[in-house]
């Protein structure tokens, strides 16, 4: 689910729900749920398409919090896949919402909404969910002029103090990839474990990558660094969220999955992510 909305109650939400990687493929939004869909008709507004996002919207997802100028990874996404439903940049309408009513039952004022969310069944009872447009990783974030911070290798990272969320995939990661020769030091949030990284307590985090970008830019204001991503280590897979039974479904999904076998996704994602200080150690 969304870094920043998910940090407001990460104690009690812990890891981000697994992927329903079936039901998302599909985009029929009908996983783990025997709701009746509501057969809901879409576009809401004749000849637009109404698009909402998070107040405020975070880098690098959305960069100074303005989607409409199409820059950051999620603004990216959506008027990629805008163009591939026949719309222009100008018939996209922006609208805001939280993240907690975006996939709670009853009727919207948005076709699509995007703010990283995850799927899981018990959400797609009440909402439909795309194919997903991004994959996460797990990746490591340090205080800025740290030893930590200057590492560029696995190896870099083996003699670091390494702090994780309780519960979470970034324990196994940190474990099974980084493999430091000190235990990985358990936090019950990832509250705690900020405070940890900024009091010296723990020399680095392993969080997911949305994590890592909240973390560093709104935890650590300026302070922090997200050393790199973790390749193969466990993450999650966010997906549009549209009205429940929504007749733009099975388009938006069809468009996503043209945007990722042309290359177009991958692109979009180097330049608004890897590109913007989250490379790949090795």
């Amino acid at each position: 689910m969304r870094a920043h909305s998910r940090f407001a109650a990460l104690a009690a939400a812990g890891a981000i729900a697994a992927l329903a990687l079936t039901a998302c493929a599909s985009g029929t939004g009908d996983a783990g749920g025997d709701t009746a869909a509501s057969s809901e008709v879409s576009p809401i507004t004749e000849g637009k398409l109404t698009i909402a996002t998070g107040e405020p919207a975070f880098a690098p997802w959305v960069i100074d919090n303005e989607p409409e100028n199409g820059e950051g990874f999620e603004a990216a996404v959506s008027y990629a896949v805008a163009d591939k439903l026949g719309y222009s940049k100008d018939d996209v309408v922006w609208v805001r919402s939280t993240f907690d009513a975006a996939i709670a039952p009853g009727p919207k004022d948005f076709d699509l909404n995007i703010q990283q969310f995850s799927v899981t069944p018990e959400r797609a009872k009440a909402v439909d969910f795309s194919s997903p447009y991004y994959e996460t990783t797990q990746a490591v974030v340090a205080a800025k002029g740290s030893k930590a911070a200057a590492a560029t290798s696995i190896a870099d990272l083996k003699d670091a103090v390494i702090g994780v969320m309780s519960g979470t995939t970034s324990l196994k990661a940190a474990e099974d990839v980084i493999a430091p020769s000190s235990d990985v030091q358990v936090f019950n949030d990832n509250v705690d474990a900020v405070t940890a990284l900024q009091n010296g307590q723990v020399d680095a985090l392993v969080v997911d990558l949305p994590t890592a970008f909240y973390v560093r830019d709104a935890q650590l204001e300026g302070d922090g660094v997200i050393v790199g991503q973790l390749d193969a280590a466990a993450g999650d897979a966010f997906a549009f969220v549209l009205p429940k039974g929504s007749s733009l479904t099975a388009k938006v999904s069809d468009a996503l999955d043209a945007l990722r076998a042309d290359g177009t996704l991958a692109e979009l994602e180097k330049t608004w992510l890897a590109d913007q200080g989250a490379p790949f150690l090795k």
